[in-house]
């Protein structure tokens, strides 16, 4: 199995798309995908089979303690630290620049990634994410300060319990990963700087129906020079990034939604 040892963990990644394993045969830079919080690279499947993988190489990856990637039972869950591992996945795999999309939790690591090692990156998609904390709405981030390991055994009836047992290298560790992943969302957090700062190209993509709130959306965009000002008959004062709403989808099944690949798609190209 295509494991990399960085950062003192073994990182699962898989390759996909038309051009995978075979550097050289397309111009257009790898793209990396990094799934949400308890998923797996394997979260991907529809996204790839709906065209995203199409004259391209891409590669998924299992993030720490997620799928087939064993968790480093002295170390905490942190973007910061997996966004860490993905670029030190790009440099193992000779990768000079790459496209990323992250989902949710992956968005985080993916804009962790660019922050941390932007010179890594190409074009960047954040799929569901705010730039801070208080970018959920009040009841999500309610939700998220209850949660604890302990809810681990009430999950064991979820969809995500059902795919790392299947998956997991020692599935009795869902314990841990509930609760590292708990401890992590309970944090605060403050990104706009940082993310304003960031000189590469973004694609934010929310659900119509998603669990931020969409004056942080507007917000999100703002920060990249978007919305800002009418960009004239022939288009050009308009960003570099794009803002995306995909209408009737919510944040738990938008990476479901039949419009998302062909948004993505237009944007990476």
């Amino acid at each position: 199995m295509p494991y990399a040892d960085v950062n003192g963990m073994s990182l699962y990644f898989e390759e996909h798309g038309s051009a995978a394993g075979t550097p050289g045969t397309t111009t257009e830079p790898p793209l990396l995908l990094l799934h949400g919080g308890f998923g797996s690279g394997e979260s991907f499947a529809p996204l790839i089979a709906g065209g995203l993988g199409e004259g391209r190489r891409v590669i998924t990856v299992d993030l720490q303690g997620h799928g087939r990637t064993p968790d480093v039972a002295a170390r905490p869950m942190t973007m910061e630290a997996m966004g860490d591992d993905v670029a030190a996945l790009i440099k193992h795999l000779g990768i000079e620049k790459a496209d990323l999309l992250g989902y949710s939790l992956g968005a985080g690591t993916a804009a962790r990634v660019a922050v941390q090692h932007e010179e890594l990156v190409d074009r960047l998609v954040l799929v569901s994410m705010p730039a801070r904390r208080d970018g959920w709405f009040p009841d999500v981030t309610a939700q998220m300060d209850q949660m604890s390991e302990s809810a681990a055994e009430f999950l064991k009836d979820s969809p995500m319990y059902a795919l790392y047992e299947r998956l997991a290298p020692r599935p009795e560790h869902w314990p841990v990963l509930v609760g590292k992943v708990a401890a992590m969302n309970r944090q605060d957090y403050d990104w706009t700087d940082e993310i304003a700062a960031l000189s590469v190209p973004v694609l934010l993509v929310f659900a119509d129906a998603d669990g931020i709130r969409p004056a942080h959306m507007a917000e999100m965009f703002a920060l990249l020079g978007g919305g800002l000002k009418d960009p004239g008959w022939d288009g050009g004062g308009r960003p570099a990034s794009r803002l995306s709403v995909i209408p009737g989808a919510s944040h738990y099944d938008l990476m479901f939604s039949p419009l998302l690949a062909p948004t993505v798609r237009s944007f990476l190209q």
